[in-house]
């Protein structure tokens, strides 16, 4: 069968996109004396007219038949004014024209961007309810903040090695503060649709992504109060592990691709080992009703996420210094104290040193674990301290085992290059 031509291609493309949309808006014309003008073969011609005009007279053409329909799709604003109808149907009409002549220069896009639209005029009732009635005004908040860290000040920051030891770059720790806020969010969400079936383990699973000691420390505070929940809180301890383990994964990735490579079989052992031990209680805390965990609040905190790029950047500096004066010895030292207080900071730290070329990925190995390995003790004593003995000789054998099968990984994958 003999390729399609691609004039006949884009006009393909063009008369699809214009069916598709123009289907959605008959449906919500309406009808008698306050119905809409433009239907669906309004829509169908505005594309097939967008199309041609782009294939006879090029952009100029184009612009002057958008230009028309603009006009009449202000007409058309214009005579159903006292109604208040809405812009809706009229901006679609002129980017449905668009679409049309998109279509002769790259119709996998237009046909792409006009399902796009389509699907976004028939979600309608859909995204009026969700933004109304779903969203608080506070996760309203937290977007829009997520935004302008994401589209904003990301853009701003230079990409480059400055400071002391060339040791900090902006760019890659402002990635990281945006990670922390997304991966938080998404815990926070999960949180949120968590129906009480599912109870403390899943909660503990979604607040890990924000902070396991502190997930750690508030099961061991709710058996405290609730001696009755020690099997769920257990459950929601050491799954939290697991979002730690997930969280490392993403974040090293953003960092050094090479690290994660290197690293990859510790953090899938690991996560195995957590996945295991918190599963063997879950199945315990299934047998129990637990009431549902309700998200409260913003969905992550921007204290949290600057703290977490506070320690990043002066974990970054003391690596850079330590390795200067003790080479790599220096490294393990200052990731090893670091992983006391958080265990992806100074991953990411040494991911750093790997991607600016100053380690290799096989010396980024150890000095990850033993900060694994030093925040274990930070959540042991979270669990000791929060939850009392019981919840602790339940919680810490699943941490060691985490540790330890990471560990394992790293030497059954081989030299260690330390």
């Amino acid at each position: 069968m003999p390729p399609l031509h691609p004039l006949v291609l884009g006009f393909v493309v063009a008369l699809g996109v214009g069916l598709l949309i123009g289907i959605d808006r008959e449906r919500h014309k309406g009808d008698g004396p306050t119905r809409a003008a433009p239907g669906l073969r309004t829509f169908t011609l505005a594309s097939l007219l967008g199309a041609t005009a782009i294939a006879t007279g090029g952009e100029v053409l184009l612009a002057a038949a958008a230009l028309g329909v603009v006009g009449f799709a202000g007409l058309s604003y214009w005579r159903a004014r006292d109604s208040d109808p809405g812009l809706t149907t009229e901006t679609a009409l002129v980017l449905t024209t668009l679409l049309g002549g998109l279509a002769i220069r790259e119709p996998a896009f237009a046909a792409g961007l006009g399902a796009v639209v389509a699907v976004l005029l028939a979600a309608r009732s859909a995204l009026h309810r969700f933004v109304l009635s779903v969203l608080t005004d506070e996760e309203i908040r937290s977007l829009l903040i997520f935004a302008g860290a994401t589209l904003v000040v990301l853009p701003l920051l230079p990409d480059h090695p400055i400071g002391p030891y060339g040791a900090l770059n902006l760019r890659t720790i402002w990635i990281v503060v945006i990670l922390v806020m997304a991966v938080s969010a998404l815990g926070y969400i999960a949180v949120r649709l968590v129906g009480a079936q599912f109870g403390l383990p899943l909660a503990g699973l979604a607040s890990g992504f924000i902070s396991s000691s502190a997930t750690i420390g508030a099961m061991g505070a709710r058996v405290q109060k609730e001696p009755d929940l020690m099997k769920p809180a257990v459950a929601g301890a050491v799954l939290s592990s697991v979002a730690t383990i997930a969280e490392l994964a993403i974040l090293i990735a953003a960092t050094s691709m090479e690290t994660l490579r290197a690293f990859w079989l510790p953090l899938v052992l690991a996560g195995a080992a957590a996945v295991l031990y918190g599963g063997a209680f879950t199945l315990w805390a299934l047998r129990h009703s637990a009431e549902k965990e309700e998200a409260s609040g913003s969905a992550f905190s921007l204290g949290t996420a600057f703290t977490f790029a506070a320690i990043l950047a002066a974990v970054l500096l003391i690596a850079a210094a330590a390795q200067d004066w003790f080479g790599q010895a220096g490294v393990l030292v200052a990731a090893a104290t670091a992983g006391f207080a958080d265990t992806h900071s100074a991953a990411i730290s040494v991911a750093s040193l790997v991607a600016d070329k100053k380690i290799t990925a096989p010396q980024s190995i150890i000095p990850i674990l033993a900060a694994l390995s030093t925040n274990t003790v930070t959540k042991a004593a979270f669990a000791l301290g929060a939850g009392g003995r019981t919840f602790a000789l339940y919680v810490i054998p699943g941490l060691i085992l985490l540790v330890a099968a990471a560990w394992a990984g790293a030497f059954i994958a081989g030299p260690l290059g330390f």
